[in-house]
């Protein structure tokens, strides 16, 4: 625990303007962000007798070990970078509203060709309509239904639609008329985006347009003695309405307004937004949140408009936004939000009528939501501090392991021999944490030498951040700065220690390829934590590998268990016998739910790169070649064979491809092995281009598949 008069700023160093300020602990790790309109009468409130600060604040100080700042011009770019901050490091102290759910919402891809209707959730993408959040997606789905009687826009997914276009017969939809079957081009892509900005149109509030020219057309219809017509028109009122009925009308002037509350005690806060639009409730949402720092209701509020609309623009940002408290000061606020929108916000409390009526209904929301909330958490919490007792009792620890990381082997025979670390922390998986390895010291299968190498590595990156940071003045013997970086498929070097950035999924994002550590500090994807407790997948062997990784660096301070699959033995260093947790034990469960996260990590990532290494093909080879130009090749020529016997003027026929890259594809291939013959499965006969079995595409891309069932390829993983 650190003084803070020991890194307190002297006396007249702190700029007396706005500005944004960072707090960090001896790790460098940047724990807390803040903005203030003076830098110099905010940081003051820091340091002063610890008595008089809040408890939070008071332990916020003094796990800090410095404050640095950056001056800005104005408060709205102090508000801007605060954001932009809190998003990038993720600092522990900082309030950080998390979704109680992934919300989904209505889609209408305007990027496409042939725009779709369809449930996304997420993160948002350019070019993309979206309405909502609904609370369940069964709600989207049933207004879509509704409103495809009367804009029958596509609703199918690519390959649907591929295959429909290429076969020449739409799919059910398209014969019961929900969908106007652009795929066999019943409808022509402008009407069809046409047919798109009305169902838009729709959904944003401007629904009388339609009503009145769906009943004008049914009178006419009725006049002309068109009588299924004039059913048909009937019945597609019905479903408008129908569709209208599920949203009710709130605010009778056809507002559009965000209402945002806040349900708060001494620890959390739960925040609720319910989207009305055209008066009508569009959409709701709700957040919770540890109250980590002494704050008003007005902070409150003025983070949740940062999450609500710090990644939104133009009309995503509502033109009244009413709430239960301001920010102070409200002007900085309400000019980031005019900004984002393009024109003015009107960011006020209601005071009477139909809003503060609706407000009221928004609070009793956030009120049940913190109720729930809290009444889930107490149990959850519970659970999981006596696990981490259980768990630290059991091994003798001198603490409960706040941070636990697990440690897996897989490979399939021996090829593709991969290692995953993942962390859990307070006994919650920390995804952003998550490491993979390539096995890189030798080829084979080895269990024990792999688990070796992946414990040296991590930690001598471990041993190289804190000697970087200056924790230690003259490094430790033996240990290196890092690892060699390894080349990959496509040229380059990069390190071997890939950072894993979120569950693919989860929040819409993918497996990252990024360096594990980043040239500025306070990020938190790094290896500068430390565990209090390193888990491994296997037995005694595993474990004793782990352990001297550990002694070699000279590491003593970090505890490292097994946990064996057989019995679910928990084996320590340098002892003959394990030790036995019941069976009912929630130290045991939660060792469990490490080991199998590790292990389900590992062979997604093996499995991964086994596919990689199936579809690799003989064009993977040639040095700055991406995939259009490879599929244009391979369009070009029919196939890799074909490709390999043109001559270089030929190569350069290939729209993109110039001379050198031409040289090089033909150097490439002429030095390739040809591709195996294709066998037809059925009669056994081995065919050839010349027999009428031209190579295809895929084939051409190496895109084969691994031999075996399913279920023997499964058998066969570790």
């Amino acid at each position: 625990m650190a003084d803070p008069s020991s890194y307190r700023p002297r006396p007249g160093e702190i700029p007396d303007s706005p500005g944004v300020y960072r707090f960090r602990d001896e790790h460098r790790r940047v724990i807390y962000v803040g903005k203030a309109k003076s830098l110099r009468q905010r940081l003051a409130n820091y340091f002063q007798d610890l008595a008089n600060l809040h408890p939070r604040t008071r332990t916020m100080v003094t796990t800090a070990a410095s404050v640095e700042w950056t001056v800005v011009s104005t408060e709205v770019e102090a508000l801007q970078l605060e954001y932009s901050w809190i998003k990038e490091y993720d600092p522990r102290f900082n309030v950080k509203y998390r979704d109680d759910k992934s919300y989904p919402y209505l889609a209408v891809t305007m990027n496409e060709e042939f725009p779709r209707v369809q449930v996304m959730r997420g993160q948002k993408k350019k070019g993309v309509r979206y309405f909502g959040p609904y609370g369940h997606a069964w709600a989207i789905r049933d207004t879509v239904d509704l409103l495809l009687r009367v804009f029958p826009v596509r609703t199918c997914s690519a390959g649907v639609f591929k295959n429909a276009a290429r076969t020449g017969r739409p799919c059910l939809l398209g014969y019961i008329d929900k969908c106007s079957a652009p795929c066999v081009e019943r409808i022509s892509p402008e009407d069809h985006r046409e047919l798109a900005d009305e169902f838009c149109d729709f959904m944003a509030g401007r629904t009388g347009t339609y009503l009145r020219r769906l009943e004008r057309q049914m009178g006419e219809a009725a006049e002309d003695m068109e009588y299924e017509r004039a059913a048909r028109l009937r019945d597609d009122i019905g479903a408008l309405k129908k569709a209208m009925e599920k949203s009710a009308v709130v605010l009778a002037d056809a507002t559009d307004a965000d209402l945002i509350a806040v349900a708060e005690d001494e620890l959390e806060a739960a925040v609720q937004i319910f989207h009305v639009r055209g008066g009508r409730v569009r959409g709701q949402r709700g957040w919770v949140t540890d109250k980590v720092e002494e704050i008003t209701t007005g902070a409150l509020v003025e983070h949740a408009l940062q999450q609500l609309y710090g990644e939104e623009s133009g009309d995503a940002v509502p033109k009244e936004v009413l709430v239960p408290a301001l920010p102070d000061p409200v002007e900085p606020v309400q000019q980031w939000l005019t900004d984002r929108r393009g024109s003015g916000v009107s960011l006020r409390i209601p005071q009477r009528g139909d809003k503060k009526a609706l407000m009221e209904t928004v609070q009793r929301n956030a009120q049940q939501a913190l109720v729930l909330h809290k009444t889930k958490r107490a149990s959850d919490l519970t659970t999981r501090s006596r696990a981490l007792e259980e768990i630290a009792e059991a091994l003798d620890l001198d603490s409960a392991p706040l941070r636990i990381e697990c440690y897996d082997i897989s490979h399939l025979q021996g090829d593709d021999v991969v290692a995953s670390m993942v962390v859990f922390e307070d006994g919650l998986a920390r995804k952003s944490e998550y490491r993979r390895f390539q096995i890189k010291g030798f080829r084979g299968q080895d269990d024990v030498r792999s688990m070796h190498e992946v414990i040296t590595r991590r930690f001598r990156r471990y041993l190289a951040e804190k000697e970087r940071t200056g924790e230690w003045a003259d490094g430790v013997d033996g240990t290196e700065t890092g690892d060699e970086p390894r080349p990959v498929d496509g040229g380059g070097p990069r390190p071997v220690d890939e950072p894993y950035a979120a569950e693919p999924g989860a929040d819409g994002r993918a497996l990252t390829d990024g360096p594990a550590l980043k040239d500025d500090d306070g990020r938190p994807k790094r290896f500068a934590y430390p565990p209090q407790l390193v888990v491994v997948d296997g037995g005694q062997p595993q474990v004793a590998a782990a352990q001297r990784a550990l002694d070699e660096l000279g590491i003593d301070d970090i505890a490292v268990c097994g946990l064996a699959k057989r019995l679910e033995e928990v084996w320590v260093p340098r002892e003959d016998d394990p030790v036995v947790l019941p069976r009912t034990s929630e130290g045991l469960y939660l060792l469990q739910r490490v080991r199998d996260e590790a292990h389900r990590f590992a062979i997604t990532y093996q499995r991964t790169k086994r596919a990689k290494r199936f579809r690799a093909g003989p064009l993977d080879d040639v040095p700055g070649l991406g995939e259009t130009r490879k599929q244009a090749l391979i369009k070009h020529f029919g196939s890799v064979k074909k490709l390999r016997s043109a001559t270089i003027d030929q190569i350069c026929e290939v729209p993109g491809i110039g001379r050198k890259t031409a040289e090089t594809v033909a150097v490439a291939l002429a030095g390739a092995a040809p591709a195996a013959p294709a066998v037809n499965t059925a009669t056994g006969e081995i065919m050839d281009d010349e027999d009428g079995a031209p190579e295809t595409t895929a084939d051409a891309l190496g895109e084969s598949v691994s031999a075996g069932t399913p279920d023997e390829r499964r058998g066969q993983e570790r």
